[in-house]
């Protein structure tokens, strides 16, 4: 399969939704941490493995996007060289 530009954007897309999304939910935990919510360690510990693995998704995934983008740009530019 060759990746196209589509696929970069949907890695792109994909990437930024989790980041965006888990640093909502990264604010959210803040602010119950900091309130009067009592919940245990475990809690805190699980939900914060959850952001660290879902932040390294999306860098993974900007990175194949990136990729991608660079790949179909090499594509491009060599359908336009004279042969």
């Amino acid at each position: 399969m060759k990746l196209e530009r589509k696929h970069a954007v949907l890695f792109f897309a994909i990437a930024a939704w989790n980041v965006l999304s888990y640093a909502n939910f990264a604010r959210n935990l803040w602010e119950a941490a900091s309130g009067s919510e009592d919940r245990s360690t475990g809690y805190y510990v699980a939900h914060i493995v959850l952001i660290v693995v879902n932040v390294l998704i999306a860098v993974v995934l900007a990175r194949l996007g990136w990729k991608a983008w660079h790949a179909a740009s090499d594509d491009r530019t060599a359908e336009r060289l004279p042969s």
